[in-house]
């Protein structure tokens, strides 16, 4: 499978170069990340487990309120790049076990301090997208014994506004995968500011549409079949796409000298 190395022509923002990638890389980055979690197995496992018990115990807390159980079912596409830092380092550590562990993070923590407060602000943001679209638009009733339901989300009385809140909910996705899509894994692999991340990550979804379009359904169809089947799944499908994350960032980002 061909890559090509691309510079982004910009004026006032030094980027690395970046790959024109096939999409069957998508397949490399996953066995790439499968390699990392089994080296790993015992905090990568573990991480995904915990993060498991949490979202847990946080959809209990919302089936009551449709709006916010919406919104976590939703909303966790929206913040698991920042959530799957420790994966990112775990990988790095593989190809660098001389630097010092979590390097990245103290170097750059006003950087990545700033990304972690837009995911934040994107998901406030989204909780009240969410509860005006459920105020205005469910037709009746979302809750069946006191708990959200979603058979009746996607019942025919719902239908129009399941279609318009899946519509307003990808387009949020979308541009949070944009910004997203190398810009973390990037943060803790140089030194760079928050803008280079984001701007650099725009650029690899440029530069590989069809390639970043199979990606984000993979994650997308992966979360969602761990959350039909009441989020165990993630325990395990969370590092391995964090894993993966980071072997993406390499694979698409030409490496820097030291």
């Amino acid at each position: 499978m061909s890559t090509l190395s691309i510079k982004p022509d910009t004026r006032n923002i030094d980027l690395p170069a970046i790959r024109r990638v096939e999409a069957g890389h998508v397949l490399l980055w996953l066995k790439h990340g499968w390699k990392d979690l089994l080296r790993n197995w015992p905090v990568s496992l573990g991480t995904g487990i915990l993060f498991t018990l949490l979202g847990y115990l946080l959809m209990e807390y919302a089936w009551a309120r449709p709006h916010l159980a919406l919104t976590l079912t939703s909303g966790f596409l929206l913040i698991s790049p920042f959530l799957a830092i420790v994966f990112y380092e775990l990988s790095r550590r593989h190809e660098t076990a001389r630097t010092p562990r979590f390097e990245g993070v103290r170097r750059n923590a006003a950087s990545i301090g700033m990304y972690a407060l837009l995911l934040a602000f994107v998901l406030s943001s989204w909780e009240r997208i969410s509860a005006i679209l459920v105020g205005l638009f469910s037709n009746g009733e979302l809750l069946v014994g006191g708990r959200f339901s979603y058979a009746l989300l996607f019942s025919q009385a719902q239908l129009g506004f399941t279609v318009l809140y899946l519509l307003a909910g990808g387009v949020l996705a979308a541009l949070v995968f944009a910004l997203s899509a190398v810009s973390l894994p990037m943060l803790m692999d140089r030194r760079v500011d928050f803008v280079t991340a984001i701007v650099t990550s725009l650029w690899v979804v440029r530069k590989n549409p069809l390639t970043m379009l199979v990606w984000a359904f993979l994650i997308g169809a992966l979360t969602l079949l761990a959350q039909l089947l009441w989020l165990v799944p993630l325990a395990l499908i969370f590092p391995l796409l964090g894993h993966a994350t980071w072997h993406a960032y390499r694979d698409l980002v030409t490496r820097h000298q030291a």
